[in-house]
């Protein structure tokens, strides 16, 4: 018997992986709406969606950190009470509800990688927004609500820092990027998997509910994520100038530090994900990512110099 599963926000960069992941699990039978066809700021929208299926993986979000900062009601409406919305329909049908959240509910003055329950402090609207979704799911589903918190994603099938590199290579010599904020680069195919493995592990009984941080293994910055994109396709990182946040002012404080710890996937028995720098080289050999790889080579300084 196939076990049905419902991923919101199913056209989203991580939501496409999530579709593509369980589509080739022959015991998921997969409904995937995108916005279009399921908002989740409406309930009755969604009590109805969620009827007849056993998991719900919740990529629907407000994702604009500086529009959440100029209109944080609108980013709530989706980030808080829309997940309120999901956790109440999953415990009226009985669905597990896997929940993506944020690093950005920590306030980000940590130096050592933040255990799940540590105390959280949103700098920002965004992380504001995505905590009440925390607290709708904790206080709604306390054994069948789990909170999957990530960070820093990128994917070959939209917009993402890794791809902006490779794009903005083909037109520009040198770039300036942010040295002093630490993270953990998650490639959404690697997360992806993830979820899939939580959600069968949850449906078992194998895993306990509560949160889970959803990030790669190790850290690195902005800056040395450009550059190891850079070196993995065959460009000079050097070509990657370290500056600091200040030059590039934004309406929203990001965290200086978004390093969460990984102790829960090992309670549950599940394998954390892996390091990032091993994320990233797996996702650069993807035909979307090497494509753009490909035409970074191209253009490069080197490659013009040996075409004259």
């Amino acid at each position: 018997m196939t076990t049905p599963w419902l991923v919101t926000g199913a056209h989203g960069l991580l939501g496409r992986d999530v579709l593509a992941e369980l589509a080739v699990d022959p015991d998921a039978a997969v409904t995937g709406p995108g916005r279009d066809r399921l908002d989740i700021t409406d309930p009755a929208a969604v009590h109805t969606a969620v009827a007849g299926h056993r998991v719900v993986v919740n990529c629907a979000a407000w994702t604009d950190v500086d529009g959440a900062e100029r209109s944080e009601a609108a980013a709530t409406a989706v980030n808080g009470t829309g997940v309120r919305h999901l956790a109440r329909a999953c415990a009226d049908h009985g669905a597990v509800l896997l929940h993506l959240s944020t690093d950005y509910v920590f306030p980000g003055d940590a130096r050592l990688p933040y255990p799940e329950d540590a105390p959280t402090g949103p700098v920002n609207a965004y992380g504001r927004s995505k905590r009440a979704g925390e607290l709708a799911v904790a206080e709604l589903l306390p054994h069948t609500g789990y909170v999957v918190r990530t960070a820093w994603l990128y994917g070959a099938q939209g917009s993402s820092f890794v791809a902006t590199m490779l794009d903005l290579a083909t037109r520009r010599e040198t770039l300036e990027v942010v040295a002093d904020q630490h993270g953990q680069p998650t490639w959404t195919r690697a997360l992806a998997r993830q979820l899939a493995a939580l959600g069968r592990a949850a449906l078992t009984g194998q895993a306990p509910a509560g949160v889970y941080h959803g990030t790669a293994a190790g850290q690195t910055t902005w800056c040395g994520l450009a550059r190891e994109t850079f070196r993995l396709s065959g460009l000079d990182p050097e070509r990657i100038r370290p500056v600091g946040s200040e030059r590039f002012p934004r309406p929203a404080a990001r965290p200086a530090f978004g390093v969460l710890g990984h102790d829960n996937w090992l309670r549950a028995g599940l394998t954390p994900l892996p390091r990032w720098e091993d994320q990233l080289a797996a996702a650069l050999k993807q035909p979307d990512f090497a494509a753009l790889a490909a035409a970074a080579r191209a253009t490069s300084p080197a490659a013009r110099t040996a075409g004259s």
